[in-house]
């Protein structure tokens, strides 16, 4: 196949909620195309985007797919990425691929949270954008109503370039707005036209009264003689549509049916015929002087792009899907990663479609393909013939949500650490930590049902099974009083006995988080030598506090008096001695549990924004201040106790359908109150005894 001119490349994310029929949507496309001989549906498990074993079995789309079709001479890779929250980091990657975005809105349940947060997301990048109205063949769709509830939300830049036309509660087909006829499409995806009753013709009318309008906004010269004729050409209403969309200040909708296929075609037929190519947008990049440049897209310089997603295989390996900028991508040929400095060979080129792969000689500008084995690259990373510039990375969403790690069958640590170490490699939207305090491997990310996927993909992928937990919340103990106690070690077993006495005092430091070590004694009570075994012996003590076994802090701790004996004395009796006057004094001088604090950010819809400050008083948070932000939004800051915000991720996205977000930062101890002191007490008690 001949390389396409970047004129001729279409490059189109499709975002939207989950259910909101993406992915059946790309699969009626492919279908009407002949990129496919068949018409999947997700219910049997057999479409070309949802081919991983967890989609299958879950219905859904886990993972962004690039699904490359073409139609009327020009090329369009379809990015189809998962709706539900947990797998943002996906659309995110699919978003910076693409040049345009179709909104998908059910016909059914109409705009909702995820419609408003695709938006938002696109909007962000200027991204021009469009929404397809699907599963109007449902008796209990209504084209119209959410029409107009897009309207309400986006104003007049939102325009009808297609309307069902319906007969008996049932679709008949498609009303195209720009050539103002309409058209039956048959169970192959063949197009017959269609007689429409003067009513759908009235309405049709109106919306090709609102696409003039609309289109003439485009130049002075469109607006003069719509406003002179009161129309324009179809020509001229093309190019103004073209205009503004491409500006991103107009939005277009679409309707159809993915599984009757009606109106199918001439969504392609839009798609190719005014959605943008990559060509009307530079990409924003660094030059080798940290200068801010742009780069047009043009296959006669030389090579550049960038990585915008990754795979891990156990099999395969590492395959990685690319977007050329620049020049021209040819199979075995060397080229630099901008990040590392280092050279990459460019193994085997392949278009991939699903699970299905084809192999490529050359890619060109503006176009998608997939490299195997890249020894470092990275998600995000630029490739460059010349390494001049590095293009802008992916900014992907931070985890919320943490879980412990602990394996299912003993020994298989590393065997876990390594697999989840490769899936890390496709998935940057979670963290493993082992934490060294707590001896816990976590793992952070967007949601329950995102590690329930990671956990899975374990399994599948790399053969081995975890049990997940509640991570253990770090608490600390500290003391309010000072005290001076006596600890002393005395032992006579034959030959050689063991003595150590000391008289230590114990203050609170609130200052200085790591134990402060002083002496005072006078006239050799302690010999010198046996001071640094009497701080060794404090020193291990605090790893481990007298009321739950947390690690002490805050303390400052004089070796005031004591007393040696000549032949029994030694460092191992004073470091004994030591201990004993630990734990002593911490018992003496009221121990409390310190708890950690964090610093919580949410970005809330101001109507429920009482809901949230409700939520965040039971977690036993306070709330220091409000800002209003852009868009209604509004932005919550408080301090919470850590150990509340375990199941914040889940609760706060149930609150707000998915729109709010948060961030939640460690930034202090605090004293936790007595009801949460003997919690933590008694649970320490019951683990010790297990």
């Amino acid at each position: 196949m001949s390389i396409p001119e970047t004129k001729n490349i279409r490059n189109v994310v499709l975002l939207g909620k989950g259910g909101s029929g993406k992915t059946s949507f790309a699969e009626s496309m492919l279908f009407v195309s002949k990129a496919t001989d068949r018409l999947g549906k997700i219910a049997e498990g057999n479409t070309v985007s949802d081919f991983d074993p967890e989609e299958i079995k879950r219905k859904c789309s886990v993972s962004m797919s690039v699904l490359p079709l073409e139609w009327n001479g020009v090329k369009i890779n379809l990015l189809d990425t998962p709706g539900y929250f947990d797998f943002e980091g996906e659309a995110v990657e699919g978003i910076r691929a693409a040049d345009a975005a179709v909104i998908c809105v059910s016909g059914k349940s109409g705009v909702d949270a995820a419609t408003e947060r695709a938006f938002k997301m696109v909007k962000r990048l200027s991204m021009p954008r469009a929404f397809f109205v699907g599963s109007l063949d449902d008796e209990n769709a209504d084209f119209f109503k959410v029409f107009e509830s897009l309207r309400a939300k986006y104003g007049n830049s939102v325009v009808a370039i297609q309307i069902p036309v319906i007969e008996d509660r049932k679709l008949k087909g498609v009303f195209n707005v720009l050539d103002m006829k309409a058209y039956a499409v048959d169970a192959s995806g063949k197009r017959a036209e269609l007689k429409v009753s003067d009513d759908l013709l009235k309405k049709a009318e109106k919306c090709r009264e609102e696409i003039n309008e609309a289109a003439a906004g485009a130049s002075e010269e469109l607006m003069e003689k719509f406003f002179s004729e009161g129309t324009l050409s179809d020509e001229e209403t093309l190019s103004g549509l073209c205009s503004e969309m491409d500006a991103g200040s107009l939005y277009p909708v679409i309707c159809g049916s993915a599984y009757s296929l009606a109106g199918i075609p001439a969504v392609l037929d839009i798609i190719s015929g005014f959605f943008p190519s990559p060509e009307i947008k530079a990409e924003k990049a660094t030059d080798k002087d940290g200068k801010e440049v742009e780069v047009a897209y043009d296959s006669k310089k030389d090579f550049a792009g960038f990585i915008f997603k990754t795979v891990a295989d156990p099999f395969v390996g590492r395959m990685s899907f690319i977007k050329v900028v620049t020049g021209v991508l040819k199979a075995d040929t060397a080229v630099k990663n901008v990040r590392t400095g280092e050279a990459e060979k460019i193994g085997k080129l392949i278009f991939v479609k699903g699970k299905k792969q084809t192999d490529a000689a050359a890619v060109g500008a503006g176009d998608i393909c997939a490299v195997t084995k890249l020894a470092a690259a990275q998600t995000g990373d630029t490739l460059s013939a010349s390494g001049d510039v590095a293009f802008r990375g992916i900014e992907f969403p931070a985890p919320c949500y943490s879980q412990a790690v602990l394996p299912k069958t003993k020994g298989d640590e590393e065997k876990i650490s390594t697999g989840l170490g490769k899936l890390r490699d496709e998935d940057l939207t979670f963290t493993l930590v082992n934490n060294a305090e707590t001896h816990q491997m976590v793992i952070s990310g967007l949601g329950d049902t995102h590690i329930d996927v990671i956990v899975s993909k374990l399994k599948n992928k790399f053969g081995t099974e975890v049990v997940l937990t509640a991570p253990k919340v770090p608490y600390r103990e500290t003391i309010k009083k000072k005290v001076k106690v006596q600890g002393k070690h005395k032992k006579q077993s034959g030959g050689h006995g063991q003595y150590g006495d000391v008289w230590i005092e114990f203050q609170p430091n609130p200052e200085q988080e790591e134990m402060v070590f002083d002496e005072a004694v006078f006239g050799g009570a302690v010999p010198k030598n046996f001071f640094p075994a009497v701080e060794k012996g404090l020193r291990e003590c605090m790893q481990k506090g007298v009321l739950a076994g947390y690690p002490v802090v805050g303390v400052k701790a004089t070796l005031v008096d004591g007393s040696y004996h000549d032949v029994d004395s030694s460092e191992m009796s004073f470091k004994i001695a030591a201990s004993l006057a630990f734990k002593e004094g911490m018992t003496q001088a009221m121990p409390v549990i310190l708890e950690p604090i964090g610093s919580l950010k949410v970005i809330v819809p101001g109507d429920i924004m009482g809901d949230v400050i409700g939520d965040i008083n039971k977690r036993r948070g306070r709330v220091l201040g409000m800002n209003p932000i852009e868009d209604g939004m509004q932005e919550v800051e408080a301090e919470v106790p850590m150990a509340e915000m375990a199941t914040y991720a889940i609760d706060l996205r149930s609150m707000s359908q998915g729109i709010a977000s948060f961030t939640l930062n460690f930034e202090r101890y605090a004293e936790a109150p007595e009801n949460v002191r003997q919690a933590v007490i008694e649970e320490a008690k019951a683990a010790e005894q297990a």
